[in-house]
C-alpha cells in the first residue's frame, strides 16, 4: 500500500448506502435451484430495480454481538467521535432484515416434520440476532404455481400454522414458486424486504433519536455529533436523502462547536471531512452543484487554520490536499452523470488546489523530518486507521480527550515515528498524480495556459524525483507554448531547469540545444550567468566534460560527470544537427535574394547575414546553403580556410555575399533555399551543424520584425536616414524566380476594331528587331488567348490565309508559325486573320519567341526571348435585316393566299461603324416561286454608311401544293457583303438569312379588276371586274353595286350568276366621276350561298378601293399660254 495512504477515505463512507439483507438457507454451491434464486438476486441488477445489497450467509452465521442498552449516560464520558467499524457494520455485518428460505410445498406429505424444522431454524437466527432490531422473513421455495388467494383453503390454513411455529406475522412468510418467472417473483419479493428494511432503519433513527434526552452539552458534546451522524447515516440506508442532507449539515455545525485543542484537532478535522464530504455528495446526487461548491468553501475556510500541532504541520497539508481531492472527484463524477462544469468552475482547480496542498506537505516534511533520525524503539503503534478505535485519534493515546497529552513522551516519540514515516512518502508522485488529474480537467475544458502552467510543475516533480526523461519530455511541450506567446522570463525559467536535467542526463544535444536558447535573446539571464553557459558549450564543442550547473542535487553530479565522461569517449557520435527553427538560439540568420526574380542572363545575388547574441565572439568553420535545385548549391558554400575559423562578434551583423549563373532550362522555375547550415566546432572535437529551414529566422522572428514594421511606419524617414543596418527590420526573401531574358524586340499590332460578325478581321502583326545580334528562329504564336470562356474557343478562328473565308476546322490559337531569323534592325510583317462566328469582346495573344546567344560572367549560354502583346476585340453585328410580307397593294399580310401574288420586302440596317459594300443579295426559295422572269438583286454595289438602310421587294407567289399544311417555310435570304476598306480581292461574307414561315390559305373565288391608273371628272371611266372559280365545284354568286357620291355607274347593279368550275366570269362597269381627288370606288359586294366559308371581307381586299380622279380639263390657247 502507498504510503500516506492513512489520508484516504474509508470505501464504507465513499460508496452508496444501501439496506442489508441477509439470505440465509440457499446451498449457491451445490443446489442449482438455489443458485438460481441467488443469480436472479444478484446478477445484472437494473437501476430500476430497490437498493438492496444482498449476501448469503449460513443459517447459524453469528452476526455482531449486540451492547448492553445504557439506561443513563449520567456519568458516561464519550472517548471518540465515530468509531472506525461502525459504518461498515451496519453496510456489511448486520442485517436490516435477516430472510430464510425453505423447501417446502403445502401438500408436502410430510408437512410436520418440516414444519418443525422450519421453527427450528428462524428460532436460531433470531437468537443469533439476540438484541438487535432486525427483521425475519421466511420464504418457502415451492416447485407448483400458487393458486389465486383465497382459492387454496389448505395453503391458507397451513400458512397460518407455519406463523405461528416461527411466531411470524403473516406480511412476514413468502412463497416463490420455482417457474420460468422467477426473476418477476424475486423483483416482488425485492420490494417486500424493501418495505421491511425501511421499517428497521426507521425503528433505528427512532432508538438513537431517544438518546437526545438524556444527554448534555457539557460533557456529551461529541455524542450530539455521534448521534446526528448516525441518523443521517441510517437515512441514507433509508433512501432519505433530503432527510440525510439535512442531519448531516446539523452535524458539521456540531463538530465546528466542539471546543478545538491540540490532541483532537485531528479528529475533529477528519469527522469535518467525512461529513463535508457526505454533504457535497448529496448535494451533487440532488442536482445542486452551487449548494457543494458552497458547501466545500465553507469547510475550507472554516478548517485552513485549523493546522494542530506544528511539529506535524505537514498532516494538515496533507488532509486540505486530500480534501480538494476527494471534492474535484466528486465534481468529476457529477459531469459524467450529466452535469455541465464550465470553463471558471471546473474539477481541475480543486486537483490543482490538491497539487498545491502536497506541494506544501513536501516543503513542511523537508523541513520537519530529519534525515539522521532513526525509527524508536518499541514504535508506538501503526498510524492507519485499522489499528483505531476512533476515526482521527492517535494510536498511543486512543480515546483520550484531554486538552493535555496523558504521557509527553510517548507523545514525543509518536511524533518522531509519524515524521520517520512521512519521510517514506513519495510525494512527488502523489503530486504529479493530481496535477496530472488537474492537466486533464483543464485540457478538456480548453484552458491552455493553465494547463501549461501545471505541466511546468509536473515536469519539476519529476526533476525532484530524478526523472529527467519525463521532467524534458513535458518542459520541452511547454516551452513551444510559451516561445509562440513570447513569456521570455517562464521560458529562461524553464530552460534552466531543462539544461540541468540534460546535464544530470548527460544528453549531448539537448545540453546543446538549451545553452544555444539560454544564450540567446530571448533569455533573461544575467551576463556572468551567460559567460558561464558560453564556457560550458565551449567545453561541450572541444568534447570536454562541462561544470556542472548550480542547484544540481550533489549526491547525483558524480553520476553525471561520470555519465558525460563516457558519452565524451565515444566514437563516432561526435557530429550533431540541431535544427533551431523553432527555438530562439544564440545565433540569428536570415538570408534573402537581392530580388524577386532574376533574368536568366543576369548573375543570381544571394546574402546571408549572421548575428551573434552571446558575451563572447563565435567561431564556426563552415556556411552553406541549400537550394531547391541542389546543382547550385556548390556556388553557396563558404568555409574556413586552413587553421583559421571565422567570428561573429556579439551584437555585429556579418554578410555573406554568393553568386550563380542559373541554368536556361529553369526559365520559368522558382529556386527557393531549402536550408542554411552553419557549422560549429572542428572536426578534433564535436561538430556541431546549426541549421534553419527556408531563409532562416527562428521561434521569435516573425514578431520582431512586425513590431519593426511598425515602429518603422511610426517613426518614417528617421529609420531611413540610420547608417547602419537594422536586423528586425530586414526582411526574408526565401525563393526567386527565373525569368526569360528582356527582349528587345518591338511587336506592334494595327488593325481597325470593331470585328464584325463571321468576317475575316486582318490585324497587321510588324515585329522590329533591336537585338546587337541575330535573332534566330523566330516563332509566332497568336489567336485567342487561353483561359477564356469556351464557348468563344469554338466560335474563333484564326488564320494566316486571307484569300478565302476559312472554315470551322481554323484553329482558335495558332502555335509556333515558323518566321526565320531577324537580323539587327531588321523588320517582318505578317497578316493574321480572325473570324468570330459570335457576337462579344475577345483577348487574342500575339506571343514572339527567338533564341540568341549571349556571355554571363563569362559563359556562353543561348538564352530564350518572348515578347507578348494582347488586344482586346469587340465583335460586333455588321447589319440587321427585317423581312415582311405584304400585298400587291403594299398592305400587310399575316396569311398568304394560295396562287396569288403577294410582295416580300426586305429591309438591311447598318450597325456597323465602317462603311459596307453590299456585293449582291439573292433567294433560295423552298415552296414558293417568283413573279420575275430574270431575278435580279436591286442592292448590287450598293455602299451602307452606318445607320442606313437598304430595302428590296420580290414579287412571289405560292403554288397549289400537295398535301400542304398550314404553314410552309419560305427559304433563305443571301447577303454578299464586305468592308468598303477592305482589298477588292478580299473575300466576300456571306450571310444567310433565314426567311419567316407563311400561313397558307385557300380562296373559293379569286376577284381583280382592270381600270386605268386615273379617272377625270365628267369623264366616263371603264372597270372590268375578272371573277375566277378556283373551287371543283359550280360557284352561284351574287353581286351588287353600292352606290357611292362620287361617281354614277352604268352596268348590273344586281346580278347573281353561275360560274363552272376552272372557268372565269368578267363583268363591266362604267363610272363616271363627279369630284376630283382620291374618290373611293363604288363597292361591289359579293357572296357564295353554297360556300358558307367564304368570307365577303378576304374577298373584298382583291379589289381595288380608291382611284385618283383628276379635274376637268380644257384646251389651252397661245394667249392664255403667253399669258401665264
Amino acid at each position: 500500500m502507498m504510503a500516506g495512504s492513512q489520508w484516504e477515505l474509508p470505501p464504507e463512507l465513499c460508496c452508496r448506502p444501501m439496506a442489508f439483507v441477509a439470505l440465509t438457507g440457499l446451498d449457491v454451491v451445490y443446489n442449482a435451484v438455489h443458485r438460481a434464486i441467488w443469480d436472479a438476486f444478484c446478477a445484472n441488477r437494473r437501476a430500476d430495480r430497490v437498493p438492496i445489497s444482498f449476501k448469503v450467509l449460513p443459517g447459524d452465521h453469528e452476526y455482531p454481538k449486540c451492547r448492553t442498552k445504557r439506561t443513563s449516560y449520567e456519568w458516561y464520558i464519550p472517548k471518540g467521535i465515530l468509531k472506525t467499524g461502525w459504518m461498515n457494520k451496519h453496510l456489511n455485518l448486520v442485517p436490516a432484515l435477516v430472510v430464510l428460505f425453505y423447501e417446502l410445498d403445502w401438500d408436502d406429505p410430510q408437512w410436520k416434520e418440516k414444519q418443525s424444522e422450519c421453527a427450528t431454524k428462524v428460532e436460531i437466527v433470531r437468537t443469533s440476532l439476540q438484541g438487535r432490531n432486525t427483521k425475519v422473513a421466511v420464504v418457502l421455495i415451492q416447485k407448483k404455481t400458487p393458486l389465486p388467494p383465497g382459492e387454496d383453503l389448505v395453503a391458507s390454513e397451513r400458512a397460518a400454522t407455519l406463523c405461528n411455529a416461527c411466531d411470524l406475522s403473516g406480511k412476514s412468510l413468502f412463497v416463490l414458486p420455482h417457474t420460468d418467472h422467477l426473476v418477476g417473483y424475486i423483483i416482488r419479493l425485492e420490494n417486500a424486504f424493501y418495505e421491511h428494511a425501511q421499517t428497521y432503519y426507521y425503528t433505528e433513527i427512532r432508538r438513537v433519536k431517544s438518546h437526545k434526552e438524556f444527554l448534555n452539552k457539557t460533557t456529551h458534546q461529541l455524542l450530539f455529533v455521534r448521534h446526528q451522524f448516525k441518523i443521517a447515516f441510517f437515512s441514507e440506508l433509508k433512501q432519505d436523502t433530503q432527510n440525510a442532507l439535512k442531519y448531516y449539515r446539523t452535524a458539521y455545525s456540531l463538530v465546528h462547536e466542539l471546543r478545538a485543542h491540540e490532541t483532537n484537532m485531528l479528529e475533529i478535522k477528519t469527522m469535518a471531512g467525512f461529513i463535508n464530504y457526505k454533504i457535497c455528495r448529496l448535494c451533487f446526487q440532488h442536482n445542486t452543484p452551487l449548494d457543494a461548491i458552497a458547501q466545500f468553501r465553507k469547510h475550507i475556510d472554516l478548517c485552513k487554520k485549523k493546522i494542530g500541532s506544528a511539529e506535524l504541520a505537514f498532516e494538515h497539508a496533507a488532509w486540505m490536499s486530500k480534501q480538494f481531492q476527494s471534492f474535484g472527484e466528486l465534481f468529476d463524477e457529477a459531469i459524467k452523470l450529466g452535469l455541465t462544469a464550465i470553463q471558471t468552475q471546473n474539477p481541475g482547480f480543486y486537483y490543482q488546489q490538491a497539487a498545491c496542498y502536497s506541494q506544501d506537505r513536501k516543503q513542511q516534511a523537508q523541513q520537519l523530518c530529519q534525515a539522521g533520525a532513526t525509527h524508536p524503539s518499541p514504535e508506538p503503534g501503526d498510524t492507519h486507521t485499522g489499528g483505531l478505535d476512533f476515526y482521527g485519534q492517535r494510536p498511543w493515546r486512543q480515546g483520550h480527550q484531554s486538552i493535555e497529552p496523558p504521557d509527553a513522551e510517548k507523545e514525543k516519540t509518536g511524533i518522531l515515528a509519524l515524521q520517520i514515516k512521512e519521510r517514506d512518502v513519495p510525494h512527488s508522485e502523489l503530486i504529479i498524480a493530481l496535477l496530472s488529474n488537474a492537466v486533464a480537467q483543464f485540457k478538456k475544458y480548453k484552458c491552455p495556459r493553465m494547463k501549461s502552467h501545471l505541466m511546468v510543475q509536473m515536469g519539476e516533480e519529476y526533476y525532484h524525483a530524478k526523472d529527467y526523461t519525463k521532467a524534458l519530455k513535458l518542459l520541452d511541450y511547454v516551452m513551444c507554448d510559451y516561445r509562440t506567446e513570447r513569456w521570455w522570463g517562464l521560458l529562461t525559467a524553464i530552460l534552466t531547469t531543462a539544461l540541468r536535467c540534460a546535464y544530470l542526463m548527460a544528453s549531448v544535444k539537448d545540453y546543446i540545444i538549451y545553452c544555444m536558447e539560454l544564450l540567446g535573446r530571448a533569455s533573461t539571464l544575467k551576463e556572468e550567468q551567460k559567460m558561464r553557459i558560453e564556457k560550458n558549450l565551449i567545453q561541450v564543442l572541444m568534447n570536454e566534460v562541462p561544470d556542472a550547473e548550480p542547484e544540481c542535487d550533489p549526491s547525483s553530479d558524480g553520476a553525471a560527470r561520470s555519465l558525460w565522461s563516457d558519452r565524451m569517449a565515444l566514437s563516432g557520435s561526435n557530429e550533431l544537427t540541431i535544427e533551431v527553427q523553432d527555438y530562439v538560439p544564440f545565433i540569428q540568420c536570415k538570408a534573402r535574394f537581392q530580388s524577386p526574380s532574376f533574368h536568366v542572363d543576369q548573375p543570381i545575388q544571394l546574402q546571408v547575414f549572421l548575428q551573434a547574441d552571446c558575451p563572447h565572439p563565435v567561431s564556426f568553420t563552415k556556411l552553406a546553403v541549400s537550394l531547391s535545385n541542389q546543382e547550385y548549391n556548390q556556388w553557396c558554400v563558404v568555409e574556413s580556410a586552413g587553421q583559421e575559423s571565422m567570428s561573429l562578434l556579439p551584437g555585429k551583423t556579418k554578410c555573406h555575399n554568393f553568386s550563380f549563373v542559373a541554368k536556361t532550362e529553369d526559365v520559368g522555375k522558382k529556386i527557393e533555399m531549402t536550408g542554411i547550415e552553419l557549422m560549429l566546432g572542428s572536426d578534433s572535437g564535436r561538430c556541431v551543424f546549426v541549421s534553419w529551414r527556408g531563409a532562416g529566422g527562428d521561434a521569435a522572428s516573425t514578431h520582431e520584425a512586425l513590431q519593426a514594421s511598425r515602429s518603422s511606419r511610426r517613426w518614417g524617414r528617421g529609420v531611413e536616414a540610420r547608417q547602419e543596418l537594422d536586423w528586425d527590420s530586414m526582411t526574408m526573401q526565401p525563393s526567386t524566380m527565373i525569368i526569360s531574358r528582356v527582349p528587345k524586340i518591338s511587336v506592334q499590332l494595327s488593325h481597325q476594331p470593331p470585328a464584325l460578325n463571321n468576317e475575316m478581321y486582318c490585324i497587321n502583326l510588324t515585329v522590329q528587331s533591336q537585338e546587337g545580334v541575330v535573332a534566330k528562329d523566330v516563332k509566332l504564336t497568336a489567336g485567342l488567348k487561353p483561359g477564356q470562356d469556351a464557348n468563344l474557343g469554338q466560335t474563333t478562328h484564326v488564320t494566316l490565309d486571307g484569300s478565302k473565308v476559312c472554315d470551322d476546322t481554323a484553329p482558335a490559337l495558332l502555335p509556333d508559325v515558323p518566321l526565320g531569323d531577324l537580323k539587327p534592325g531588321a523588320k517582318l510583317e505578317r497578316c493574321v486573320y480572325v473570324k468570330c462566328v459570335s457576337t462579344g469582346s475577345r483577348v487574342f495573344l500575339f506571343h514572339v519567341a527567338y533564341s540568341i546567344d549571349t556571355t554571363v560572367e563569362g559563359r556562353q549560354i543561348v538564352c530564350k526571348c518572348h515578347k507578348d502583346e494582347t488586344v482586346t476585340i469587340e465583335t460586333v453585328v455588321p447589319f440587321e435585316v427585317s423581312v415582311k410580307f405584304v400585298s400587291t397593294k403594299f398592305e400587310p399580310l399575316d396569311r398568304v393566299v394560295v396562287d396569288i401574288p403577294f410582295l416580300l420586302m426586305t429591309d438591311i440596317l447598318s450597325s456597323s461603324p465602317w462603311p459596307l459594300l453590299l456585293a449582291s443579295s439573292s433567294l433560295q426559295l423552298l415552296t414558293m416561286n417568283t413573279n420575275t422572269p430574270q431575278l435580279q438583286s436591286q442592292l448590287q454595289e450598293v455602299v451602307l454608311q452606318t445607320d442606313e438602310c437598304a430595302s428590296e421587294c420580290f414579287c412571289l407567289r405560292c403554288p397549289p401544293l400537295v398535301n400542304c399544311n398550314n404553314t410552309v417555310a419560305t427559304g433563305q435570304y443571301l447577303i454578299s457583303w464586305r468592308r468598303k476598306s477592305s482589298s477588292a480581292n478580299s473575300p466576300l461574307i456571306q450571310t444567310a438569312v433565314t426567311l419567316p414561315h407563311v400561313i397558307l390559305e385557300s380562296v373559293p373565288l379569286y376577284i381583280h379588276a382592270e381600270l386605268p391608273s386615273y379617272g377625270r371628272v365628267r369623264e366616263s371611266l371603264s372597270v372590268r371586274y375578272h371573277i375566277e372559280n378556283r373551287t371543283s365545284l359550280v360557284q352561284e354568286v351574287e353581286m351588287a353595286v353600292e352606290p357611292s357620291d362620287a361617281f354614277m355607274f352604268s352596268g348590273l347593279k344586281q346580278v347573281r350568276l353561275r360560274i363552272l368550275p376552272g372557268t372565269e366570269q368578267q363583268m363591266l362597269y362604267n363610272y363616271y366621276p363627279l369630284m376630283a381627288g382620291y374618290q373611293t370606288l363604288p363597292q361591289l359586294n359579293i357572296s357564295l350561298p353554297r360556300c358558307l366559308t367564304a368570307n365577303t371581307h378576304t374577298l373584298r381586299r382583291f379589289l381595288p378601293q380608291r382611284i385618283f380622279v383628276k379635274p376637268q380639263g380644257r384646251q389651252l390657247d397661245d394667249a392664255s399660254i403667253a399669258a401665264a
